[in-house]
């Protein structure tokens, strides 16, 4: 296989381990990411682990120039858009900076794509943009659009930039892939979760705790109508979100239009159940603190997951404790 695949932002958490998976399926890799929130080691760890060094430039989505280069220099066959950013409660200081990251760096990227007859991209959208769900689990088919940050507001125009794009563009195909709480790391310990900024998600606060840099997770609220009172998630091994993408990769070289799958795995679990898991795989006590809910968070979030089985063939393997698990696992190796 001799296709040609663009990752934008394939040194952080996601990017790196789809790039792992598309290498190992024998796609050829060419990676941007400007490193404002990861490292260029991550090619070096890419290398080590598939024998073969993806192609990486450190470019913003947002330089025109730059990413025009990457499209003159390479014979592209479809894109993986990772390049945004992404903590919910940080959109509300930085909207602006958020709408021109995630919002115009995506229509600039599909204006190149267009000018040098790449028809085909995988988009990282979020669950995020179905704000408070009705009912769960969610299915593709629920409202989406009334959002409850401003990070959420991007992914969903983004979605609907792609959907104006696609019927535009009868050639063009496109899938946006609704993923939910994307955790755990890499079975080998070789790639994890490790942004330079501050995380907001639970997990890297779970591993603060173990690491010893922190006294205790916070948890934001503790009377929400589930099981315990805390937030329930739909919580997803890295490597399932991985190979996700790869399968959504194959449908959109194989269709044109744009459709939307959740990637998840069917089941909510709840921040004290996280925890739990967390404390069997350390085999330490994880205290924690409560908090008032933080602005936008919604109580209970996950997903159906059926569309994705039965139209990508794909679904997650792993559990809650695997992925702590691997998790603790890569925390031993890392530190």
């Amino acid at each position: 296989m001799n296709k040609q695949i663009l990752v934008t932002g394939g040194c952080g958490f996601i990017g790196s381990h789809t790039v792992v998976e598309l290498m190992l399926k024998g796609y050829q890799v060419i990676v941007i990411d400007n490193l404002s929130n990861s490292s260029a080691s991550a090619i070096d760890k890419i290398e080590k682990m598939t024998g073969k060094r993806p192609a990486f430039r450190q470019i913003d989505i947002c330089d025109r120039k730059a990413l025009e280069s990457v499209f003159r220099d390479y014979v592209i066959d479809a894109v993986m858009h990772f390049a945004a950013l992404k903590n919910p409660q940080e959109s509300y200081q930085l909207t602006d900076q958020y709408f021109l990251t995630n919002v115009e760096g995506t229509r600039q990227l599909i204006a190149l794509m267009e000018r040098f007859s790449v028809t085909r991209l995988v988009f990282s959208s979020s669950a995020v943009v179905y704000g408070v769900p009705s009912q769960v689990p969610i299915a593709e088919s629920a409202a989406a659009g009334e959002v409850t940050n401003p990070y959420g507001e991007t992914k969903y125009q983004s979605e609907c930039d792609l959907t104006e794009h696609c019927q535009n563009n009868s050639e063009f195909s496109a899938v946006s892939l609704r993923y939910f709480n994307p955790a755990g790391a890499h079975p080998s310990g070789a790639i994890g979760e490790q942004p330079l900024k501050p995380a907001a998600n639970l997990i890297p606060a779970i591993g603060k705790v173990i690491m010893g840099l922190a006294e205790s997770v916070p948890i934001y609220g503790d009377n929400y109508p589930t099981c315990d009172g805390t937030a329930v998630r739909d919580y997803i091994h890295i490597c399932d979100l991985a190979s996700g993408h790869v399968a959504a990769l194959e449908a959109v070289l194989a269709q044109s239009g744009h459709q939307i799958f959740n990637l998840g795995t069917g089941k909510g679990e709840s921040v004290l159940g996280v925890v739990r898991a967390f404390e069997k795989a350390s085999g330490m006590r994880i205290p924690v603190e409560f908090l008032a809910p933080r602005k936008g968070d919604v109580g209970s979030c996950y997903a159906e997951v059926r569309k994705a089985r039965t139209e990508l063939n794909w679904q997650a393997d792993f559990d809650l404790n695997t992925i702590a698990r691997d998790y603790c696992h890569w925390l031993s190796l890392s530190n």
